[in-house]
């Protein structure tokens, strides 16, 4: 389901940035800067303890859930009141109304809240696949069907909020909680307590990683902010796509073998083996031909995506994987050595992105290949080595594979540009480039070793089972 939804996403995507311009997604970027760092507070972090915490009671549950539908009220009448500040600060009208009708998606997402997290902490995988999938296909199916119609950003807009609407009225449909009001506070300070500084840890990472849009908009204007997250959104698919498909499986899985070393390090080498098999050869393959993908996919009125998407493509691997040193820290109950790895990104990389404004939006995207793996990763890895018992040498091999294989594929993408008439059409050369790389890598992979990708199909039987 996930796999077939992602496929038509991609395809939508297409579709609709032809029939939009870089202005509508920019309009529409600049309200999310606003609202994805209230999604990320919205829920106060009580869905990742009520996964991680195994032993609370019903009451302690439903009071959590009450919690949660409160705090989406709150955060609803918190951003129509700041709805027109922001978009004084961007300079665009268009964004207040844009703001507040996309706000209305956190009240009916705390209902979503307990019910979900509860699918996840039971392990109903194939439920919440459903879910994600009919999500998936009604932001797909709203979204191109309004932009068909001239609604230009509103197509982007209602069609997260009707997704959002439907994939909430599934989960209460199939994993029905009672809620409460949380009369008793004290019940569940302890839970409260662990989710402020998730809170805090989200907050941190929301700033830091949606600071370079921050920057872009303010600084650049609405046709390069267009342009940059529309790259963003093409480099991120390894990473929201790919790897989130497993993310969604894997913090319920660290949660349920918190307490054994061992499993811990076995999912955590497995899983970055596998994630870094698909997600860099489709990075590195994206950045080698970036500019025949640009003018051939989306036209040359998305000319200024180019220089963005490359340099955001190389950095999409190391992004890949980090996500999972987040997952095993907050699995094994340490929600506040997190925090403080966040609160020490947020104090460096927005400064750099906003040095690296002055080359451009290539500028701010080289932020992500150089000043996050410097700065940010090492400091999760070195926590996540620690709590897993991981040796340096274990973690190489597993990357091995990988960075192995791709360097082929590198190779012969490379080779295949070179040697390519000039007077090719621009499609056949994309197709060429594409069909090639994917031919060595697979090839390649396999060759070299298959045993490993045998060893990797085993381990997700292992999860389903």
């Amino acid at each position: 389901m996930r796999w077939i939804t992602q496929i038509l996403s991609w395809l939508s995507t297409l579709v609709v940035a032809r029939l939009l311009t870089p202005t509508d997604y920019g309009l529409v970027g600049m309200a999310g800067v606003y609202l994805g760092l209230i999604d990320l507070v919205n829920e106060f972090g009580l869905g990742t303890v009520i996964v991680q915490r195994r032993n609370l009671d019903e009451n302690r549950l439903a009071c959590l859930g009450g919690l949660s539908v409160m705090l989406g009220a709150i955060f609803f009448a918190i951003s129509v009141a700041l709805a027109g500040p922001l978009a004084g600060f961007f300079g665009q009208t268009s964004v207040r109304l844009i703001v507040i009708i996309l706000s209305t998606r956190f009240v009916t997402s705390g209902f979503r809240v307990l019910p979900r997290s509860l699918l996840q902490r039971d392990l109903e995988f194939r439920k919440l696949a459903w879910i994600d999938g009919a999500e998936a296909v009604a932001l797909t199916g709203t979204t191109l069907l309004l932009a068909v119609l001239g609604l230009r950003y509103w197509a982007l807009v209602l069609g997260a909020l009707c997704s959002g609407l439907l994939a909430t009225v599934m989960t209460m449909v199939w994993r029905p909680h009672r809620l409460a009001w949380p009369r008793d506070f004290q019940s569940i300070a302890g839970e409260v307590s662990f989710g402020w500084q998730i809170v805090v840890s989200r907050v941190a990472w929301y700033a830091y990683s949606n600071a370079d849009f921050a920057v872009v908009g303010r600084v650049l204007g609405a046709i390069a902010m267009g342009a940059y997250t529309f790259g963003w959104n093409i480099a991120s698919i390894p990473v929201d796509r790919i790897s989130g498909l497993l993310n969604r499986v894997t913090y319920a899985v660290f949660a349920a073998v918190q307490d054994d070393k061992a499993a811990l390090k076995r999912y955590l080498l497995h899983l970055t083996e596998g994630l870094a098999l698909i997600a860099f050869p489709v990075s590195i393959g994206l950045a080698l031909v970036t500019d025949d993908f640009v003018l051939a996919v989306l036209g040359p009125h998305w000319r200024p995506a180019i220089a963005p998407l490359r340099l955001l493509a190389i950095a999409a691997p190391v992004r890949s994987i980090a996500v999972l040193y987040t997952q095993i820290l907050l699995a094994t109950g340490q929600a506040k050595r997190n925090m403080q790895f966040t609160l020490v990104a947020v104090c460096v990389l927005p400064a750099l992105f906003y040095l690296g404004s002055r080359w451009g939006t290539a500028g701010v995207a080289l932020v992500w290949v150089v000043g996050y793996p410097a700065v940010v990763a090492p400091l999760y890895v070195r926590e996540a080595f620690r709590t897993t018992d991981m040796k340096v040498s274990a973690y190489l091999r597993a990357l091995w594979p990988a960075v192995s294989a791709t360097a082929v594929m590198a190779g012969a993408v490379i080779a295949v540009r070179l040697a390519e008439p000039g007077q090719w059409n621009l499609y056949v050369r994309l197709a060429s480039e594409v069909l090639m790389g994917a031919a060595v890598y697979a090839a390649a992979t396999l060759w070299m070793h298959g045993a490993r990708v045998r060893a990797f199909r085993r381990m997700l039987v292992e999860i389903k089972r």
